[in-house]
């Protein structure tokens, strides 16, 4: 059943209010159709019992010999009407509106005796009709005579002109008030739709991501507080990166100084010590890069990411294959730069070689860096992207920095609404695969 169902919430809407339009203009055109049968055997009854009362006055008026004559005359393609010595109708109705009849017909010919039927048939083509069968006795009592009336039910005729203006009417109109609930349906859930684009974003670490406050008083609300729970996670984030930094920065300064003192010792009681500073340097200057990628004060801006790459891998020494054609996205270009260099850095650092390609998938762009390292433990792919990870556990500068550099990329990646991973090559050595959104034309 959930297959059947739109997935959105104005789909889901727009199907029940169309199936309740539907379903209330057939009820309507089904009611009409019964109270037109109801009107037209109405009608026909009231034709009938019209006939009668013109006939039974003329046929008693005239000699008995002429009578079956004029009854016959009287008789059309739909009716029969004959004068016989016995009845058609042999016993008293007994169906609610054949007594009906019968009472109407008694009032309007009093003193006489009748007998009314209304009896089911079928077609040739298999189609229910009415019988209308009458049974007078003629009130003039010589031989006991009988007028009997049979009429049928005629086929309907085609629809005509009232009844196709009438579908026409309905349709337009099962249209119109369609159309009007489509177009309000839209406008209740495009506020929705906002929110979760926003909240998405979000969720990628977009901070500058925000709602409209419009639209009813619940989904401004909503949006409100969508916003102002931005401003403060931001705000926190911010104050947290400025904390980095500065803990980064002041831990220069006592750093400096123990490895000038160290370096006044004895060489080989001096080693240890400088070996020790030289790492929480690169410990520093770690914290200081984590909280200048971190923060997204540069704009971002529409660019082209195939000379954005050959410049990148230009600069390293890296391979480039391009994608053959404008690849565009909505990026940070100098944050993109440094998360997208940390990748090649890491590839040529740890893997001796950097193969970069670029290929459009769908709906979006997709950078494979590979190399002919080692790759990592299936294990520890995991924990890669967390800050002060490193696949080399030691904090010299000749084997890497802090741990700082993926999880930097990751999060200008995230950013820019794109996502990155990382995988062991079945050949060997390591793939990390960027994927970012297209920019729209």
């Amino acid at each position: 059943m959930r297959r059947l169902l739109p997935d959105g919430l104005a789909g889901r809407f727009a199907l029940l209010l169309t199936a309740a339009l539907v379903a209330a203009n057939l009820l309507a055109a089904g009611l009409l159709s019964l109270e037109r049968v109801r009107l037209e055997r109405e009608a026909r009854e009231a034709r009938e019992t019209e006939r009668l009362l013109s006939l039974v006055p003329v046929i008693e008026a005239v000699d008995p010999a002429a009578r079956r004559a004029i009854a016959r005359d009287a008789s059309t393609r739909a009716t029969r009407v004959w004068v016989d010595a016995e009845p058609l109708v042999a016993e008293a109705p007994r169906l609610p509106r054949a007594r009906a009849l019968a009472r109407a017909l008694g009032e309007a010919l009093p003193g006489r005796e009748l007998r009314a039927a209304i009896l089911p048939r079928r077609d040739p083509g298999g189609r229910e009709r009415e019988t209308i069968a009458v049974s007078v006795r003629l009130g003039d009592g010589e031989g006991g005579q009988w007028l009997n009336l049979v009429t049928r039910a005629e086929r309907p005729p085609p629809p005509g002109a009232q009844e196709r203006a009438f579908l026409v009417v309905l349709l337009l109109s099962l249209a119109t008030v369609l159309g009007v609930g489509l177009w309000f349906l839209r406008r209740l859930t495009l506020p929705l739709a906002r929110l979760a684009a926003a909240a998405r974003a979000a969720g990628q670490g977009d901070r500058s991501a925000r709602v409209p406050e419009e639209g009813p008083r619940e989904m401004r609300e909503a949006a409100a507080a969508f916003n102002d729970m931005q401003a403060r996670i931001e705000g926190f984030e911010a104050e947290r990166m400025r904390t980095l930094a500065a803990v980064g920065h002041d831990l220069r300064t006592p750093i400096t100084s123990l490895r000038i003192r160290a370096e006044m010792l004895d060489e080989a009681e001096a080693a240890p010590m400088i070996r020790t500073l030289d790492e929480m340097t690169v410990m520093a200057d770690g914290l200081v890069a984590y909280a200048r990628g971190s923060h997204p004060a540069e704009a971002i801006a529409r660019t082209d990411l195939g000379p954005f790459l050959a410049r990148l891998c230009e600069e390293r020494g890296a391979v480039f294959a391009g994608a053959g054609g404008e690849v565009p996205a909505r990026i940070r270009p100098v944050a993109m730069g440094r998360a997208v260099g940390n990748l090649i850095d890491n590839a040529l650092r740890y893997g001796k070689a950097a193969r970069v390609t670029l290929a459009r998938e769908g709906g979006a762009a997709v950078i494979r860096i590979d190399d002919d390292g080692p790759g990592i433990p299936p294990e520890r792919i995991a924990q890669m992207f967390e800050p002060f990870v490193r696949g080399e556990e030691s904090r010299s500068a000749e084997t890497g920095g802090a741990g700082l550099g993926l999880a930097i990329a990751r999060a200008v990646i995230v950013a820019a609404g794109g996502t990155v991973t990382l995988e062991n090559r079945p050949e060997g050595g390591l793939r990390a695969q960027v994927t970012l959104p297209l920019a729209a034309d």
